[in-house]
Protein backbone atom coordinates (compact mmCIF):
# COMPACT_ATOMS: atom_id res chain seq x y z
CA UNK A 1 0.00 0.00 0.00
CA UNK A 2 1.11 3.55 -0.82
CA UNK A 3 2.62 5.72 2.11
CA UNK A 4 0.99 8.63 0.63
CA UNK A 5 -1.88 10.24 2.64
CA UNK A 6 -0.86 8.30 6.00
CA UNK A 7 -0.20 11.36 7.98
CA UNK A 8 -3.61 11.78 9.24
CA UNK A 9 -4.00 7.79 9.39
CA UNK A 10 -1.40 8.23 11.84
CA UNK A 11 -2.78 11.01 13.86
CA UNK A 12 -6.18 9.40 14.04
CA UNK A 13 -3.97 5.99 15.61
CA UNK A 14 -1.92 7.80 17.59
CA UNK A 15 -5.18 9.71 19.13
CA UNK A 16 -6.93 5.89 19.47
CA UNK A 17 -3.74 4.53 21.23
CA UNK A 18 -3.54 7.08 23.91
CA UNK A 19 -7.19 6.53 24.53
CA UNK A 20 -6.15 3.76 27.22
CA UNK A 21 -6.98 3.28 31.06
CA UNK A 22 -4.51 5.18 32.72
CA UNK A 23 -3.70 3.74 36.35
CA UNK A 24 -1.34 6.46 38.08
CA UNK A 25 -0.66 8.38 35.01
CA UNK A 26 1.12 5.58 33.29
CA UNK A 27 -0.62 1.67 32.94
CA UNK A 28 2.66 0.23 30.90
CA UNK A 29 0.77 -3.10 31.26
CA UNK A 30 -2.06 -1.80 29.41
CA UNK A 31 0.41 -0.32 26.34
CA UNK A 32 2.73 -3.59 26.33
CA UNK A 33 -0.82 -5.51 25.80
CA UNK A 34 -1.67 -3.79 23.11
CA UNK A 35 1.79 -4.34 21.08
CA UNK A 36 1.54 -7.64 22.26
CA UNK A 37 -1.25 -8.37 19.92
CA UNK A 38 0.24 -6.22 17.15
CA UNK A 39 3.40 -8.67 17.09
CA UNK A 40 0.93 -11.81 16.75
CA UNK A 41 -1.36 -9.70 14.21
CA UNK A 42 2.02 -8.79 12.29
CA UNK A 43 3.62 -12.79 12.88
CA UNK A 44 0.26 -14.19 11.13
CA UNK A 45 0.51 -11.36 8.40
CA UNK A 46 4.11 -12.12 6.92
CA UNK A 47 3.59 -16.27 7.55
CA UNK A 48 0.48 -15.76 5.07
CA UNK A 49 2.03 -13.48 2.38
CA UNK A 50 5.64 -15.99 2.58
CA UNK A 51 3.40 -19.53 2.79
CA UNK A 52 1.53 -17.64 -0.66
CA UNK A 53 4.46 -16.79 -2.25
CA UNK A 54 6.13 -20.38 -2.17
CA UNK A 55 2.97 -21.79 -3.15
CA UNK A 56 3.15 -19.50 -6.22
CA UNK A 57 6.36 -19.75 -7.12
CA UNK A 58 7.52 -22.88 -5.79
CA UNK A 59 10.35 -21.98 -3.11
CA UNK A 60 10.18 -19.60 -0.25
CA UNK A 61 12.51 -16.27 0.33
CA UNK A 62 12.81 -16.56 3.77
CA UNK A 63 15.73 -18.82 5.89
CA UNK A 64 14.12 -17.37 9.47
CA UNK A 65 12.29 -14.76 10.96
CA UNK A 66 12.53 -13.49 14.64
CA UNK A 67 10.31 -11.74 16.64
CA UNK A 68 10.45 -9.33 19.36
CA UNK A 69 8.71 -6.78 22.24
CA UNK A 70 11.35 -4.30 23.16
CA UNK A 71 12.43 -4.69 27.07
CA UNK A 72 11.26 -1.72 29.44
CA UNK A 73 14.78 -0.99 29.95
CA UNK A 74 15.40 -0.84 26.01
CA UNK A 75 12.83 1.20 25.77
CA UNK A 76 14.21 3.59 28.53
CA UNK A 77 17.25 3.68 27.53
CA UNK A 78 15.90 4.79 23.58
CA UNK A 79 13.96 7.72 25.24
CA UNK A 80 16.59 8.74 27.21
CA UNK A 81 18.56 9.35 24.16
CA UNK A 82 16.61 10.96 22.04
CA UNK A 83 16.11 13.58 25.08
CA UNK A 84 12.16 12.50 26.30
CA UNK A 85 11.01 11.64 29.32
CA UNK A 86 9.82 7.66 29.99
CA UNK A 87 6.23 7.88 29.75
CA UNK A 88 3.17 6.56 27.93
CA UNK A 89 3.08 9.15 25.34
CA UNK A 90 6.47 9.51 24.32
CA UNK A 91 7.17 5.66 24.14
CA UNK A 92 3.69 5.68 21.55
CA UNK A 93 5.35 8.57 19.46
CA UNK A 94 8.93 8.23 19.72
CA UNK A 95 9.37 4.91 19.77
CA UNK A 96 8.40 3.51 16.52
CA UNK A 97 10.63 -0.23 17.21
CA UNK A 98 8.73 -1.72 20.37
CA UNK A 99 7.70 -4.81 18.42
CA UNK A 100 10.53 -5.80 15.45
CA UNK A 101 10.64 -8.18 13.05
CA UNK A 102 13.22 -9.68 11.43
CA UNK A 103 13.05 -11.49 7.61
CA UNK A 104 16.39 -12.66 6.83
CA UNK A 105 16.48 -14.25 3.29
CA UNK A 106 18.75 -16.15 0.95
CA UNK A 107 19.34 -13.70 -1.52
CA UNK A 108 19.50 -10.22 -2.08
CA UNK A 109 16.51 -10.16 -4.89
CA UNK A 110 14.41 -12.13 -1.96
CA UNK A 111 15.07 -9.46 -0.10
CA UNK A 112 13.10 -6.79 -2.60
CA UNK A 113 10.52 -9.41 -3.14
CA UNK A 114 9.54 -9.42 0.44
CA UNK A 115 9.41 -5.44 0.07
CA UNK A 116 7.00 -6.13 -2.85
CA UNK A 117 4.72 -8.10 -0.54
CA UNK A 118 4.21 -6.34 2.25
CA UNK A 119 3.69 -3.24 -0.05
CA UNK A 120 0.84 -5.02 -1.38
CA UNK A 121 -0.54 -6.36 1.98
CA UNK A 122 -3.85 -5.04 2.50
CA UNK A 123 -3.14 -5.87 6.16
CA UNK A 124 -0.39 -3.57 6.59
CA UNK A 125 0.19 -0.12 6.08
CA UNK A 126 3.80 1.39 5.58
CA UNK A 127 4.91 4.35 7.21
CA UNK A 128 8.21 5.19 6.57
CA UNK A 129 10.87 3.42 4.86
CA UNK A 130 15.00 3.19 4.82
CA UNK A 131 17.01 1.16 2.35
CA UNK A 132 20.36 0.64 3.74
CA UNK A 133 21.11 -1.69 0.86
CA UNK A 134 20.77 0.91 -1.45
CA UNK A 135 22.26 3.57 0.95
CA UNK A 136 24.43 1.93 3.43
CA UNK A 137 25.31 3.45 6.59
CA UNK A 138 28.74 4.88 7.44
CA UNK A 139 30.17 1.67 9.12
CA UNK A 140 28.94 -0.14 6.10
CA UNK A 141 25.17 -1.51 7.77
CA UNK A 142 22.81 -3.09 5.11
CA UNK A 143 19.51 -4.31 5.63
CA UNK A 144 15.78 -2.42 4.64
CA UNK A 145 13.98 -1.20 7.04
CA UNK A 146 10.08 -0.50 7.13
CA UNK A 147 7.98 0.89 9.78
CA UNK A 148 4.43 0.00 9.45
CA UNK A 149 1.22 0.67 10.93
CA UNK A 150 -0.69 -3.29 12.46
CA UNK A 151 -4.20 -2.92 12.67
CA UNK A 152 -5.31 -4.87 16.23
CA UNK A 153 -9.20 -5.30 16.18
CA UNK A 154 -10.17 -5.22 20.09
CA UNK A 155 -13.70 -5.86 21.35
CA UNK A 156 -15.26 -2.35 20.16
CA UNK A 157 -12.68 -0.76 17.59
CA UNK A 158 -9.47 -1.36 15.73
CA UNK A 159 -6.22 0.40 16.68
CA UNK A 160 -3.24 1.03 14.78
CA UNK A 161 0.07 0.23 16.65
CA UNK A 162 3.83 0.85 14.81
CA UNK A 163 6.10 -1.96 13.98
CA UNK A 164 9.61 -2.03 12.71
CA UNK A 165 10.22 -5.01 10.12
CA UNK A 166 14.01 -5.68 9.07
CA UNK A 167 14.56 -7.23 5.90
CA UNK A 168 18.23 -8.40 5.05
CA UNK A 169 20.09 -11.77 3.58
CA UNK A 170 22.05 -14.07 5.81
CA UNK A 171 25.51 -11.74 5.12
CA UNK A 172 24.12 -8.76 5.81
CA UNK A 173 22.94 -10.08 9.08
CA UNK A 174 26.02 -11.50 10.09
CA UNK A 175 27.50 -8.23 9.83
CA UNK A 176 24.68 -6.32 11.26
CA UNK A 177 25.54 -8.84 14.27
CA UNK A 178 28.64 -7.54 15.08
CA UNK A 179 27.86 -3.63 13.82
CA UNK A 180 25.44 -3.76 16.87
CA UNK A 181 28.03 -5.30 19.17
CA UNK A 182 30.78 -2.65 17.94
CA UNK A 183 27.78 0.31 17.92
CA UNK A 184 27.47 -0.94 21.82
CA UNK A 185 31.02 -0.30 22.87
CA UNK A 186 30.82 3.50 21.82
CA UNK A 187 28.80 5.85 23.96
CA UNK A 188 29.16 8.80 20.86
CA UNK A 189 29.86 8.01 17.66
CA UNK A 190 32.67 5.32 16.46
CA UNK A 191 36.08 7.03 15.31
CA UNK A 192 36.28 7.94 11.82
CA UNK A 193 39.44 5.29 11.26
CA UNK A 194 37.62 2.43 12.70
CA UNK A 195 34.28 3.35 10.48
CA UNK A 196 36.72 3.22 7.27
CA UNK A 197 37.73 -0.36 7.85
CA UNK A 198 33.84 -1.24 8.91
CA UNK A 199 32.87 -0.08 5.52
CA UNK A 200 35.89 -1.49 3.97
CA UNK A 201 34.76 -4.89 5.40
CA UNK A 202 30.94 -4.61 4.25
CA UNK A 203 32.20 -4.28 0.94
CA UNK A 204 33.55 -7.96 0.84
CA UNK A 205 30.41 -8.97 2.56
CA UNK A 206 28.16 -7.39 -0.02
CA UNK A 207 30.56 -8.60 -3.07
CA UNK A 208 29.92 -12.64 -1.42
CA UNK A 209 25.54 -11.52 -1.63
CA UNK A 210 26.46 -10.28 -5.02
CA UNK A 211 28.15 -13.62 -6.07
CA UNK A 212 25.95 -15.45 -4.29
CA UNK A 213 23.00 -14.37 -6.20
CA UNK A 214 24.94 -14.79 -9.34
CA UNK A 215 25.57 -18.59 -8.15
CA UNK A 216 21.60 -18.99 -8.06
CA UNK A 217 20.85 -17.50 -11.26
CA UNK A 218 23.05 -20.09 -12.70
CA UNK A 219 21.56 -22.81 -10.97
CA UNK A 220 17.97 -21.22 -12.06
CA UNK A 221 18.99 -21.19 -16.01
CA UNK A 222 20.53 -24.75 -15.48
CA UNK A 223 17.36 -26.51 -14.36
CA UNK A 224 15.12 -24.11 -17.15
CA UNK A 225 17.39 -25.53 -19.79
CA UNK A 226 17.68 -29.50 -18.40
Amino acid sequence: MEEVGLESTFLIYRRQFLKIDIKNDFDLESIMLKYEFAKKVLETEIEILVREFNYNHGYTPVEHIKTRIKSESSIKKKLEKKGYTYNAENIIKHVSDVVGIRIVCSFLSDVYDLVYLIEHSTNIIIQKRKDYIAHPKKTGYSSYHLIVLVPIHLQEKVEFVEAEIQIRTMAMDFWATLDHKIQYKFDKEIPIELQNQMAEYSNIVNELDKKMLELNELVVKYNQEF
